[in-house]
């Protein structure tokens, strides 16, 4: 691979400016670059030391000014598992997030918070967006501000889930979103062809709500003849440091796991009589 230089003027905007997305569009089709992924973005350009995008600041009221950079977590955790034929995974980067970080105390409550950031993360690293990673508060003031919650919300622990989590997302990203609902936690497999579907023609992370436990899903292996997933788990129950991946992975905070698997935090991974909501964000066609 070879660095590309591309040069466009700064005023006239990097996502929404008509003009310069035309020539982002005409570029990719001279260079023979995906119509539908940005490659040529400022969000795509090489950093040289820590940066903080200039437009990060309180765009709409509910996010702090500078928020958090993904690349301060551990990125790509799951890489050096043992990858099963037929997996189908993510597309691109993404970033850890769990219990405890940021000197945060949301042991027990914050796990779909952590989702919600890895997800964020994902956006943010593929250069769909260049809003940083909202904090918990950030996060609780969005909600607030859309009517979702009450003002009592903000500074709260109370728990969120998929739906909270995708009214977010369209918030903050401008991104869609569909939500599979599955009945019983033991009839997960039944929507093995709807996630190797997703993954491979959106590519985002899908978070899993509903039940005690939610985690993050980078990938699903799909047995068509016994109608049987696997699904790649990444945990964000997890309280320990970030400087060591084998551990992580050795701990199984990041896993392979089936129906009928423990979670690592303890207990069933899907519990069988308890219903499960799937947030499964929509890739954006831009360049």
């Amino acid at each position: 691979t070879h660095p590309i230089a591309f040069v466009t003027r700064t005023d006239e905007g990097d996502v929404d400016g008509d003009d310069a997305r035309k020539r982002r569009e005409c570029a990719h089709m001279l260079l023979g670059l995906p119509e539908d992924v940005p490659r040529l973005r400022q969000t795509c350009a090489i950093a040289i030391g820590p940066t903080v995008p200039a437009d990060d600041v309180d765009r709409v009221g509910e996010a702090s000014a500078t928020g958090i950079d993904p690349l301060t977590r551990i990125v790509d955790v799951h890489a050096g598992l043992p990858m099963p034929k037929g997996t189908v995974l993510c597309r691109g980067p993404y970033a850890y997030f769990h219990y405890m970080q940021d000197r945060m105390d949301d042991k027990g409550w914050g796990c779909a918070y952590r989702s919600l950031q890895t997800i964020v993360s994902w956006f943010r690293l593929n250069h769909y967006t260049d809003r940083s990673v909202p904090s918990h508060a950030d996060i609780q003031a969005t909600l607030v501000k859309l009517g979702d919650k009450p003002k009592s919300f903000l500074g709260s622990r109370q728990w969120i889930g998929a739906i909270e989590l995708g009214l977010f997302l369209q918030s903050y990203l401008d991104v869609t979103y569909k939500v599979i609902t599955v009945n019983r936690g033991d009839e997960m497999d039944q929507q093995g062809r709807a996630l190797v579907r997703h993954f491979e023609e959106e590519g985002t992370p899908v978070m899993v709500g509903g039940g005690v436990l939610a985690y993050t899903l980078l990938g699903v292996r799909y047995d068509e003849s016994l109608g049987k997933c696997e699904y790649l788990i990444l945990d964000p129950h997890y309280t320990g440091g970030d400087g060591d991946v084998s551990f992580i992975q050795k701990k199984r905070w990041v896993a392979w796991k089936s129906i009928g698997d423990a979670a690592t935090a303890g207990g069933d991974l899907f519990v069988k009589d308890t219903f499960y909501n799937l947030l499964c964000p929509i890739r954006p066609r831009v360049v």
